[in-house]
This record gives structure tokens, sequence and C-alpha cells, in this order.
């Protein structure tokens, strides 16, 4: 295959459920223009692309909100794409022809949805074309308060949802909840709230302990104690050491027993990504969180592998630093004062902390890889030395997929 940038901007709903990405491509990591807002020849990359990917391991079982302009949504390609995950996001400034209409009526037929992308107002030129809109995206940087509650006025004459994009904070997440728009997106979710002067509350403090205990390599028995305060958590670890030891010849019911099975170290691993799964105080779980967390783990382990392949002790690092990196977040806690709690080894603590150190800086590329700032991405590929953009990218797609079955499981759970 050759090199294609794929990456994907989360879309939660006002519960901080994960929900949908927004689909980025690039076809040639020297040019700085995406894809996807290209020519109709972009609809043969995104094809083949997925073609070669698969759907599913790029977006599991959310949707993908591809950003389109005339020509590729006339492109007949765009139709093998399944319209169970796909939406179009046709951008606001598009020319509003007949033929446009025909073409939006028709990919409405066949299942497709559609959404209107970085509106900042609306005019009487999109009046024909805003009866067969699904998803309105609206971008509240560059609205004032006065003009973005005046504009969802105006979008209520039509029954669409509302996507607030470019969220950034916390905060003006919570004013977009407060206008009552039903989806964000943005890397919002995973700023941390640092909680000061403030005691933390009894279940994040029991979490912390519990992870002490794991990455203290402590007696099972004190893990197992620690688990009992943490009913939910018990449960979620043994329903995914069931689901990951298959063929045994009956349940495993305890959690001595699950260690006997999978051993200490995959049960750290279970832990670790089970905090980010434990329920907040107000009822509520993050499970973009997690989602981002567990492939960060599981990916920044994946390039320790390709870094040093017979380092098996390096990898677990790279791994635990991968899932810790949102721990402040998910604690509401400085990540100086988590990493002393944890006396983790240095080079951890850097990459933690400051994104120092090999750790650090390979940290640093997943987040920038996160962002869709693709430039970044191919400067450091090309100072590690060792990977491709493609090798990259297929290195996150695995990881994906890995995090999308624990989240499968997970979410199996909650329904039993």
């Amino acid at each position: 295959m050759k090199e294609v940038y794929l990456g994907r901007l989360p879309i939660l709903d006002c519960k901080q459920k994960l929900v949908a990405y927004e689909l980025l491509f690039r076809a040639n990591p020297d040019n700085a223009v995406l894809v996807s807002d290209n020519s109709a020849a972009s609809a043969n990359v995104i094809i083949d692309t997925y073609g070669q990917l698969g759907i599913e391991n790029v977006i599991g079982k959310r949707r993908g909100f591809i950003k389109v302009d005339t020509e590729m949504l006339m492109h007949d390609a765009i139709c093998m794409l399944p319209n169970k995950h796909v939406v179009f996001e046709i951008l606001r400034n598009i020319e509003i022809t007949d033929e446009l209409i025909d073409r939006c009526t028709f990919l409405k037929h066949k299942g497709y949805q559609l959404a209107l992308s970085n509106v900042v107002d609306i005019d009487s030129r999109l009046d024909r074309l805003m009866p067969l809109i699904n998803v309105v995206k609206v971008n509240v940087a560059a609205l004032s308060q006065e003009k973005l509650t005046g504009l969802i006025r105006t979008l209520r004459r039509w029954p669409v949802l509302l996507l607030a994009e470019k969220v950034e904070s916390l905060e003006i997440a919570k004013q977009c909840i407060a206008l009552n728009f039903q989806m964000l997106q943005g890397f919002y979710f995973a700023q941390p709230e640092i909680i000061s002067g403030k005691r933390i509350d009894p279940s994040k403090l029991s979490l912390l302990k519990l992870l002490l205990l794991v990455v203290r390599d402590s007696e099972v028995g004190d893990i197992e104690n620690e688990l009992k305060y943490q009913p939910g958590l018990s449960y979620n670890l043994l329903r995914m050491v069931n689901s990951a030891a298959n063929g045994l010849p009956s349940t495993i019911n305890s959690i001595k027993r699950a260690i006997m099975i999978i051993g200490r170290k995959q049960l750290q691993r279970w832990v670790q990504i089970l905090l980010y799964a434990a329920k907040q105080r107000d009822g509520s779980t993050s499970d973009a969180l997690m989602q981002v967390a567990t492939v960060r783990g599981k990916l920044l382990e994946s390039i320790a592998k390709a870094d040093r392949p017979h380092d098996k002790n390096h990898q677990d690092r790279a791994f635990m630093v991968g899932i810790l990196s949102l721990l402040d977040t998910l604690l509401g806690m400085e990540m100086s004062e988590l990493v002393g709690t944890l006396s983790i080894q240095k080079d951890m603590s850097e990459a933690l902390v400051s994104r120092r150190g090999y750790l650090g800086r390979q940290l640093a590329l997943i987040e920038a890889y996160e962002k869709g700032e693709i430039e970044i991405v191919t400067t450091m590929l090309t100072d590690f030395g060792f990977l491709t953009l493609s090798e990259f990218t297929a290195m996150e797609l695995e990881a994906t997929a890995w995090a999308n079955r624990i989240s499968d499981t997970l979410n199996q759970s909650a329904k039993t």
C-alpha cells in the first residue's frame, strides 16, 4: 500500500460517549491538503484505503464523517462505502445546484446521512439543502455567545442534530451542552480538570490505591481486597479475562484464578485499562478516555517492539506510559503528583510529565497523530528513523482494533 495518512478526530455525545469520528485522509505526506478536500480522484484513494484496511478496523462500530466536495459527492465510487458507517460531510460554501440537490436526495434514499460542515450562519442559499441534512456541524470557535445562540434558534426550523466542532476546552464543552448540542468534536475530554485544595472523591482514591498495588507488584490478596471496593471493576475484569481465555472448560469466577490463568503482567494491563471504565461519582464513565488511553498503550508498545524487538521490559514500560498518559484527566490530579505517588521509573515519569526522553517523544508523536498534525508526525518519524508513515498507520489501526474489541467486551458486560 502506498503512503496514506489516515487520522480520526473523536466525536462525543453530551455524556462523553464516543459515537463517531471525523476521518482525515492524505495520499502524500508532503501535500498540505487533505485528500478528502481535493478532487474526484480522492474517492478512489479513500475506497482503496478502506478496501485494504477494512472500515471496521478504522472506526469500529461507530460512524465516520468524511468531508466531500461537489466532484467527490458526484463520484459513483462513494456508494461503495457502507451507508450505516458513513456520514458525508458537505462544506458550507458548496455551490447549490439542481444536480447537487438531486445527488443528495439520491444518497439519502440509499440510506446515507449528510452533514453540513463549518457552519457559522445560515442564509437563504441553503434553504433547498437543509431539508436533506441530518447533522449540522457548528464552528463554535468562530462565534460569540450571542451569535451562537441566534444560529441555534435559526437551526430549529429543521429536524437536525447539532454538532459543535473545534471544542478544545471543558468550559466550551459545558457551554455547548447547555445550548443543547447533541454532539461535540475536539480533544476537550482529554484535558485535565485539576482539583486543587479539594479531597479526591472516594471512588477515585480507591482507584489510585488499586493502581499503586498493581504497579508495585503487591500480593494478589491485597489486590483482591482492594477490588472488593470496586465491584464494577471486578465484574468487568472477570468478563474480559473470560472473553480473552477462549477454550477453557469452565468460567473463571475469581480474581485469584484469573491471575493464575493470565499471569500478573496481563492482570496489570487489564486493571490499568479498567480504571477508565470505572463509574465516576456522577455515575458516568468516559469510554472516549478509555479508547484513547488503550490505543496509546498498545501503539506505544508496538513502536517499542519495532525499536527494541528483544527488550520486553522496555515494551511493558511503553504500554504503561500510554495507558497512564490520561490518568491526570481521569483523577483530576497533576501528573507530577501522580508519578510521585506511583514511584515509577525515571524514563516513564519524564515521558508522562514533560514528554521528555525516548518514550516521551514517542508519546508526543502519538498525540500529534491524534490531532491530525501530519507535518509534525512525518518529521518525528523521520527523526526516529525506524518507522515509515504506512508502518506507523498500520500499527495504529491494529491498536485501534484491539481497543475496539476491549470496548465491545465492556459494552456487552454493561448490558448483561
